[in-house]
């Protein structure tokens, strides 16, 4: 009788294991920006839905760096970035055999928030931007009366995303002119909500993050206009509503957003079906969220780059590029 139990306990426990490594193949493993995890975790929700429990779909936040380390060491099929792949990325990737497809989900704008009650600060500008976050200002630009004279000689905070994070990288570059160029005694973090509480909680505070994250946290948040200073379109301090960063007009901080898929990973049944919905679903999830939805053409042509397995970047591997229409490349690259 328990030679019997042993054979039988055995038995379920042998299935167990098979079903356990067959579902393990169903795994579509996915990190990286926390700017476009909201839209890739609404996907991932859907699309399990429709597959009724086959798939299941991790999606992780370790920053668009951080998640271009593990793709390029292939630990993971598809990775969110809220910037272009950079060189550095570019060769990491050849160097472990991990081609790529490139695909753009959104458009994001980076917002630039204050203390809900901060009753100065009701614009600013791109050089005054640059003249807090510049390398230079470390340790010398700490009040605001320094920024502009009608302002209090109070102390400025400062927030904003890590090193790793691709938002960082378009920031400075937009800003300072140099991605990763900025200053060091700022406030970092990957999460975006612990950027939302600091700024919150700290009168003397000035941050930046996507602003999908201001819309989910705007009755904490004071958001602040910012304006180009190209005083020959007149347009003057912009918001980054979805209107003005649809239309270009609230320059320098908008940009596209993606997701990469490995192309090894793109042989796998689930992940072409999980792909394949991003791209016919991802627009209405995108707006759901609070981002804004790329031109209908845009996600066509991404779509059809995925179905011919398209590789490499349209950005030329050249990372963060401001002011950009990925559309107009899109179509650029299809002619």
């Amino acid at each position: 009788m328990i030679k019997k139990i042993s054979a039988l306990v055995l038995a379920v426990f042998s299935a167990l294991v098979i079903a356990r490594a067959v579902y393990a193949g169903e795994i579509i493993r996915i990190d990286g920006s926390s700017t476009v995890y909201p839209i890739t975790e609404a996907v991932a929700e859907e699309f399990q839905k429709a597959e009724k429990g086959k798939v299941n779909v991790t999606v992780g936040i370790s920053g668009t760096g951080g998640g271009f380390k593990k793709f390029c060491a292939g630990e993971t099929d598809i990775t969110d970035a809220s910037r272009p792949i950079k060189a550095s990325e570019v060769e990491a990737c050849k160097k472990n055999g991990i081609e790529y497809i490139e695909l753009p989900v959104a458009y994001d704008g980076l917002a630039v928030m204050v203390h809900k009650k901060n009753n100065l600060v009701n614009h600013i500008t791109v050089k005054e931007l640059k003249t807090i976050w510049e390398p230079a200002a470390q340790g010398k630009i700490m009040k605001w009366s320094q920024i502009r004279p009608e302002w209090p000689e109070k102390e400025i905070h400062l927030y904003g995303p890590g090193v790793d994070s691709g938002t960082f990288d378009y920031f400075t570059e937009a800003v300072v002119g140099k991605a990763q160029s900025s200053r060091g005694d700022f406030t970092a973090s990957e999460d975006d909500n612990v950027l939302v509480q600091g700024i919150a909680t700290d009168p003397g505070s000035l941050g930046f993050f996507g602003v999908a994250y201001y819309e989910h946290n705007k009755d904490k948040l004071k958001l602040v206009p910012v304006d180009d200073g190209k005083d020959e379109n007149g347009k003057g301090p912009v918001l980054p509503t979805y209107d003005n960063i649809l239309k270009g007009l609230y320059q320098p901080l908008s940009r596209p957003i993606f997701i990469y898929v490995s192309k090894k990973s793109a042989i796998k049944p689930e992940v072409q079906r999980f792909t394949k919905f991003y791209m016919k679903n991802g627009a209405n999830l995108v707006k759901e969220v609070g981002y804004i939805a790329l031109p209908e053409k845009a996600y066509e042509l991404g779509l059809k780059r995925f179905e011919k397995g398209m590789t490499g970047s349209v950005f030329g591997g050249h990372g963060v590029q401001v002011g950009v229409k990925i559309e107009d490349l899109l179509k650029k690259e299809g002619q």
